[in-house]
């Protein structure tokens, strides 16, 4: 099959409510999770994208539903995190299921210091972090994802990198 005849294929296959559950849940209750600090809360956000996709059934471009989904996931968060009754918490709880090694344990200090670093972003930085660093999305995506300009998430970028090494630095409180 040549290239253009899959190309076309792909733009008019649509993948199933099940196909993109499977393929992004994991995906979409992560980005929710560093964004809220709160399991229960990131699930309930996940939760209602996946419900939002079954009732609106959108009709989504094939390969651009990963963009769609945490658009609407990053609209839930803030308006979870802008509410009056979110309480902050802290990420990174570590389960104490076994003692870690010391070089582990090293390793997941620091894996915690920069989630709570990340955490006490803004939440304009804290959401370009994630979908850039944790979920791989390019500058343009992010800016389609966000509805921004792509010099604005490359700003928004830029500035968070500089908070984050003060904030390791020790040059910034929180």
């Amino acid at each position: 099959m040549s290239q253009i005849a899959l190309n076309h294929e792909q733009e008019t296959e649509k993948r199933s409510f099940d196909e993109l559950y499977e393929l992004f849940a994991t995906d979409v209750l992560r980005v929710s999770y560093y964004y809220l600090g709160n399991r229960e809360q990131a699930e309930d956000v996940t939760q209602d994208v996946f419900v939002r996709l079954l009732i609106n059934k959108p009709d989504l471009e094939y390969g651009k539903e990963k963009a769609w989904l945490f658009k609407v996931a990053l609209n839930r968060c803030r308006d979870l995190w802008r509410s009056a009754w979110i309480k902050k918490t802290i990420l990174g709880h570590p389960g104490f299921e076994s003692f870690p090694a010391p070089d582990e344990l090293n390793r997941m200090t620091e894996d915690i210091d920069l989630a709570n670093s990340i955490n006490r972003l803004r939440p304009e930085f804290k959401e370009v972090v994630l979908l850039f660093y944790y979920q791989g999305f390019s500058v343009s995506e992010i800016s389609a994802i966000l509805d921004i300009a792509e010099g604005t998430v490359s700003s928004r970028l830029s500035r968070a990198r500089e908070k984050l090494q003060k904030d390791f630095k020790g040059d910034e409180k929180p």
